[in-house]
């Protein structure tokens, strides 16, 4: 095309050539455009085929996870039918000598068992003498594989040797040398190094101080002119804060009640009174008190809430206390104690609340002494967002109260609860219900670290599928022959009738699935119950709820509770009001060096466990 002498010279010539072309190009591009056709739909078949797999995928792993569920029921049906039979037989073996008891001969006598096969020896001594140490030989194999097994059982992992202790723990050197006859005539050439750990009890010191007093001779009027002194915990400043911040910490971080506390002090050489360690807590919450409802007034600036209670004892007092007529709690404490005294009760069953924030990293502790609404009412007063707790009544009363300014979720864990205590009555369909749920948990922890929109998706593109699966299960074959007031029926009700709660942390992949973690609060308060047995009053649980908040948010952090409690107590008594600096997780930023490491890596340690546990189970299925 580029010699010019291929080109006609014509102008005729000129016109069938470009007609020509123009066909040529008119059939290249019709060749074109079918070709891409094709591309489109053979790209079209791929997306199928490639979906078509990932739900093929998806119904494997789904059956696989019911095989897995049902291989589980199983074996907790055959464990129960063994232990059940077995129990059977020892009930008939107590029945049988109860019998004879009653309606045998008084005097001693062999119970002949129809199931026991007599040993025959014949009356030939070494038939019995080889019978005898053939059984000593067996006895001897079953105590071997017996010890064999339980050493294996008890083989843990051996202590390292080698493991370095920190670098900022005091060393000292003590130097182990040979005798001057054994060593005389040799060189030295080092020292083995071996680091043993010390422990030292902790002690006690009187800090002294001394303020200087002046006199103005010439001016004896003027009186003594001394320093101004600072503000202590307690009256003449007798005890330091460290000393409080101990009882505190003692008492509501490692649950320990006061006489042992005793013990401990002793120990250092001081034995204090139970009031005074009392007093010194009393003073200490009276100080923090303000911080205390700092984090209580921050449940109205966050949008995201877990809330959930336990029993405590409260001991009813002979008479009323005097209470403030401006609480709005003020009638239900009289109504409650009231109706206590008039039945004679030494004792009732009054409540902790714990409000978890799921944005700000803090907790706050509630006392009431009933399970009334009045406490959460209060609480939540002014808070509008996702509050996920238990599916109690007095939830949902708020929630329709609060005009859709609270929207309140319902947990699956205890959902899952209720269907697992189902697994012997109504195997079969719990098996398929809890293997559903156990997806959803497995896409939980799939998506454990990531950020929450993306989360959001992945609740929306496979949970949602997941959900759908559950309902459709329970409305078909689940409620057919169903007794209503069966354990099943009702643990069907309970999804059924919080159906919409259930579903509500699919539409954000902030909100958790579960109130595993505002539930694990309660352990706090179930550990010191068993240790301090009751509440003595209600300024008592108030006070222990006030310091809880401010425990437990420390140790949410990651901190050093004692070193955390300690600062803020004497920014407190220096007048520092700042509380927003004495916030744990603002604290934390300016005091690294108090942050405990191996809290920080411990659940995140457990994520990558499950992750490890979730691949190989993968590559089981793979192989």
């Amino acid at each position: 095309m580029n010699d010019g002498a291929s080109l006609p010279q014509d102008l005729e010539a000129c016109h069938q050539l470009i007609e020509q072309l123009v066909s040529e190009r008119e059939q290249l591009s019709s060749q074109l455009d079918q070709l891409s056709s094709q591309v489109e739909q053979l790209s079209s078949q791929v997306e199928q085929l490639s979906s078509q797999l990932d739900q093929q995928t998806r119904d494997l792993e789904s059956r696989e996870t019911f095989v897995e569920e049902q291989s589980r029921t199983v074996i907790d049906l055959a464990a129960s039918q063994q232990q059940l039979a077995q129990e059977n037989e020892e009930l008939k073996l107590t029945v049988r000598k109860l019998m004879e008891r009653l309606y045998g001969r008084r005097s001693e006598r062999f119970i002949p068992d129809p199931d026991q096969i007599l040993l025959d020896f014949g009356g030939d001594p070494e038939a019995a003498a080889e019978a005898l140490a053939e059984a000593i030989w067996e006895a001897e194999q079953t105590i071997e594989d017996v010890e064999s097994k339980r050493k294996a059982k008890r083989k843990k992992q051996r202590f390292r040797g080698n493991e370095k202790f920190p670098d900022h723990l005091p060393r000292y050197e003590k130097i182990i040398d040979l005798p001057e006859a054994q060593k005389a005539g040799k060189k030295l050439i080092g020292y083995d190094e071996v680091e043993t750990l010390e422990f030292d009890r902790a002690k006690l010191r009187v800090r002294v101080t001394k303020y200087a007093k002046y006199v103005d001779a010439q001016q004896p009027a003027q009186g003594v002119l001394s320093p101004e002194r600072p503000t202590g915990l307690v009256e003449g400043n007798r005890f330091d804060t460290s000393v409080a911040v101990e009882v505190i910490a003692s008492r509501f971080f490692y649950h320990m009640p006061y006489y042992r506390q005793q013990d401990q002090f002793a120990s250092c050489g001081w034995t204090p009174s139970r009031s005074t360690l009392l007093n010194l807590v009393t003073a200490s919450e009276f100080v923090v008190q303000p911080l205390a409802q700092y984090y209580r007034d921050l449940i109205g600036e966050i949008d995201l809430l877990g809330c959930d209670e336990t029993p405590v004892t409260l001991i009813v007092p002979p008479q009323l206390p005097q209470l403030d007529a401006q609480d709005p709690r003020t009638p239900r404490i009289i109504e409650v104690l009231s109706r206590a005294q008039a039945k004679g009760r030494p004792s009732i069953q009054a409540r902790m609340w714990a409000y978890r924030s799921l944005d700000l990293p803090f907790n706050v502790f509630d006392f009431t002494v009933s399970r009334h609404r009045d406490g959460p009412d209060e609480v939540l007063s002014d808070f509008k967002g996702f509050l996920m707790g238990d599916c109690w009544s007095g939830f949902q009363k708020i929630e329709l109260r609060s005009n859709a300014r609270i929207q309140r979720a319902a947990c699956w864990t205890h959902a899952r609860r209720k269907l697992d205590e189902c697994r012997t009555s109504h195997p079969q369909h719990t098996t398929v219900l809890l293997a559903l749920i156990g997806q959803l948990y497995d896409l939980e922890d799939r998506a454990k670290l990531w950020p929450a929109e993306r989360r959001g998706e992945l609740r929306q593109r496979e949970s949602v599928r997941v959900l759908e699966q559950i309902r459709a299960y329970i409305d078909g074959p689940c409620s057919e022959r169903l007794l209503p007031k069966s354990d099943f029926a009702k643990a069907v009700g309970y999804i059924k009738n919080n159906w919409d709660a259930l579903l509500l942390y699919t539409t954000d992949g902030r909100y958790p699935i579960d109130n595993n973690e505002t539930e694990h609060l309660m352990k706090q308060i179930a550990t010191g119950r068993k240790n301090w047995l009751h509440i003595g009053s209600i300024a008592a649980g108030v006070r222990a709820a006030n310091l809880m908040t401010i425990v437990s948010t420390a140790a949410r952090n990651d901190l050093d509770v004692w070193t955390y409690l300690k600062d803020v107590l004497d920014q407190i008594l220096a007048g520092c009001t700042d509380w927003e600096s004495l916030r744990a997780d603002r604290w934390k930023e300016q005091h690294p060096q108090a942050v405990r490491t191996y809290r920080v890596d411990k659940p995140r340690d457990a994520v990558d466990r499950r992750r490890a546990r979730r691949r190989l189970r993968a590559a089981n299925r793979n192989k």
